[in-house]
């Protein structure tokens, strides 16, 4: 893997996720740990997005507030994300995505042991409005 590029392992269509929120997602983990994230946030998000700030345990709401949430993680470390899987939550609804959280540091990436799941709302017009993290 190159530096400074998330790790999307699987490429398969994800059943029943609409293709534009897969397209989306796949695209926003692959942006995630790069250059390219600030650029992307507008594509993606919400202008009112309700985001977890897991550094504080509380919630990022609108874009200037996610786009300071993930400055400052980058400020601290390096977080990486590997997307393993899309699907639909039980709701029909939400997107699902199952992912292995990691940090890279001067001696290489290093992984969870275990996965987390990133539940993603959608607004009519695409763009992600929620993001909540659970366990699997």
């Amino acid at each position: 893997m190159a530096v400074g590029t998330a790790y999307v392992r699987n490429t398969m269509p994800a059943a029943d996720v609409p293709a534009a929120h897969e397209a989306l997602l796949r695209r926003m983990y692959a942006v995630f740990s790069t250059e390219e994230r600030d650029a992307f946030i507008p594509r993606s998000l919400a202008p009112d997005v309700d985001w977890p700030n897991l550094l504080d345990n509380t919630r990022a709401r609108g874009i200037p507030a996610v786009r300071a949430y993930w400055a400052r993680q980058f400020a601290v470390m390096h977080p990486l994300v590997h997307l393993e899987r899309l699907r639909l939550d039980d709701d029909g609804r939400r997107v699902v995505a199952t992912v292995r959280p990691g940090l890279r540091d001067g001696t290489g990436d290093h992984w969870a042991p275990t996965t987390v799941e990133h539940v993603y709302t959608f607004r009519d017009d695409g763009l992600v409005s929620r993001m909540d993290v659970r366990q699997p």
